[in-house]
């Protein structure tokens, strides 16, 4: 008999029972239900992965293995973790009873052996949908409310403004306090020169070349992409908003609060989910309290210049056989080296090269690195692997040590238990402030607690990010522990099969080999980094 556990985790963060706490409490239930040995049962996770995303890897895999009835049982800590859409649920289950194969929740008591079990379990799937369902509905209703008063919320501010706290009577003529966008003339000054140039060039290339040229640096200091310069341009935050600007937007699908005067801005609420933009017809476009400084039409105008470039892009062909695209990165100014179609040579053969983009882009005012044949430096880096991999006992045995420490390092969560502790004390302080300044009529006092809330509000976000840096770090030191054990299963494969795969088979060693790539022209020199070489911290 073959036991399957399940467990998925939506985010890398503290919150809801762990994957570790998951899988012990199922091995539990295991020991308590079967007699099985630890050999019999197959674990599945998927973390990071939502409930509503059926496409997880993990998932995909144990129902593939159902389907081929390699799976008796499949044991969940509870039900939301195989899913939060009724449907999907339903469909697991279906599948699961066709080929033979029980799904038993843990915590909840039920199985799908008997049809009281099913039933049960297909009330609590529908219950867990009802909740995503009203979740989601209480983030939109609040993100509304808040788009609604026009005020900035969290984050890195745009180009050209600052945030600043400004005091408002609420309803009740109550003092409260929300953060607004104000004006940073230096850098605004960019961003009409930005909108500047592109009416004139009409091309985010070009305009990404003159920044690039002339030095120009983003609001962090960082060099300026084409990515980056189109969400500038589209940043309705920059408008002088009009009715002609909200109608343009509500086209866009966008909802649109607040009435245009012409002067104020525009901020969007409910953009994007983690790292990913959402629908549009999620987003929010609500009135500012910040003061616009593009005049409607000319933000209009580049628009429409944007979205016909869009449409009338030439598609841009992926049919060559370079392998380190992605992997090899400019020694001299560390940008990423892009490939450059050449001529033909003598046998018809099609030449591709490594070029620096920052050259690329910046017409070689910001790099000289020269560019190198795509086949010259594969070959280089093909004859370097096979070396290291011919002597695989003493490169696993560093591997090995490594995953050691990273291991332990991993598990040292002192800091973060202190970090913790100290944000929920400090938490709990501000939840006392808010409640002694509701209560005090006295203006003095007032200032005073405010003056405290105010010190209270910086620590916790200090500590807010202390945390997310170490959880990052761990989260980072998790994946490492993966990179490496695929590296030692690829040193296997590497010397004896490389050359008999195909180019996505040999991308695909490569990228579990290596971390990074580096040319120098004018050194000649190769540099290759391979997964799980010490690096800083």
């Amino acid at each position: 008999m073959t036991i399957a556990i399940y467990s998925r985790k939506s985010k890398f963060t503290g919150k809801g029972e762990s994957i570790e706490n998951q899988i012990a409490k199922c091995k539990k239930f295991i020991e308590y239900k079967f007699e099985n040995n630890e050999e019999d049962i197959q674990v599945f996770i998927d973390e990071g992965f939502s409930g509503k995303n059926e496409n997880r890897p993990e998932y995909q895999k144990m129902m593939n293995l159902v389907k081929n009835q390699k799976i008796d049982n499949i044991v969940i800590y509870k039900l939301d973790r195989l899913g939060r859409n009724a449907r999907d649920i339903h469909n697991t289950m279906a599948i699961c009873n066709e080929f033979k194969c029980t799904i038993h929740s843990a915590m909840e008591g039920f199985d799908t052996s008997t049809s009281f079990g099913r039933a049960v379990i297909g009330i609590l799937a529908s219950l867990a949908q009802l909740e995503l369902e009203q979740i989601s509905e209480r983030i939109a209703d609040n993100m509304y409310d808040l788009a609604k008063t026009g005020r900035w919320l969290v984050g890195q501010t745009p180009l050209g403004f600052k945030s600043m706290q400004i005091a408002y009577l609420d309803d009740e003529f109550k003092e409260r306090f929300m953060t607004k966008l104000v004006p940073v003339n230096e850098e605004l000054l960019l961003v009409k020169l930005i909108y500047d140039k592109y009416i004139e060039f009409k091309s985010l290339r070009k305009i990404t070349q003159y920044l690039l040229q002339n030095n120009l640096k983003t609001k962090l200091g960082a060099d300026w992409n084409v990515r980056a310069v189109s969400d500038l341009l589209k940043n309705p935050t920059y408008v002088k908003a009009d009715k002609e600007v909200i109608e343009y937007l509500s086209e866009e699908g966008i909802t649109c609060v607040g009435k245009p005067n012409g002067k104020n801005g525009i901020l969007t609420y409910n953009k994007k989910r983690g790292k990913k933009y959402r629908d549009k017809k999620e987003w929010i476009a609500a009135i500012s309290k910040h003061e616009g400084v593009i005049e409607a039409n000319k933000w209009l105008e580049v628009q429409e210049v944007l979205n016909k470039n869009k449409k009338n892009a030439p598609k841009i062909s992926k049919t060559n056989t370079t392998l380190l695209t992605g992997l090899i990165r400019c020694a001299k100014c560390g940008a990423p080296m892009t490939v450059i179609h050449g001529a033909k040579d003598k046998e018809g053969k099609k030449i591709y090269y490594y070029g620096c983009s920052m050259k690329i882009y910046s017409k070689g005012t910001r790099c000289d690195n020269s560019n190198i044949r795509s086949d010259e430096i594969e070959k280089v880096v093909i004859n370097k692997l096979k070396k290291v991999t011919v002597n695989k006992g003493l490169l696993k045995k560093q591997l090995n040590e490594l995953k050691k420490e990273v291991t332990s390092e991993i598990k040292n969560d002192d800091d973060l238990i202190l970090l913790k502790s100290s944000l929920e004390s400090n938490i709990k302080s501000m939840d006392n402030l808010v409640t002694q300044l509701s209560k005090t009529e006295n203006s003095k006092v007032s200032k005073y607690i405010i003056a405290k809330m105010e010190k209270t509000e910086e620590t916790i976000e200090k500590t807010k990010e202390k945390i997310k840096e170490i959880e990052e770090r761990k989260h980072e030191l998790k994946t490492s522990t993966l990179n490496l054990d695929i590296v030692k299963a690829q040193l296997d494969k590497f010397y004896n099969f490389f050359d008999d795969s195909n180019i996505e088979e040999k991308r695909y060693m490569l990228s579990c080999l290596i971390d990074k790539i580096t040319w120098d022209s004018s050194s000649g020199v190769v540099d290759i980094k391979l997964w799980g070489s010490p690096k800083k911290k």
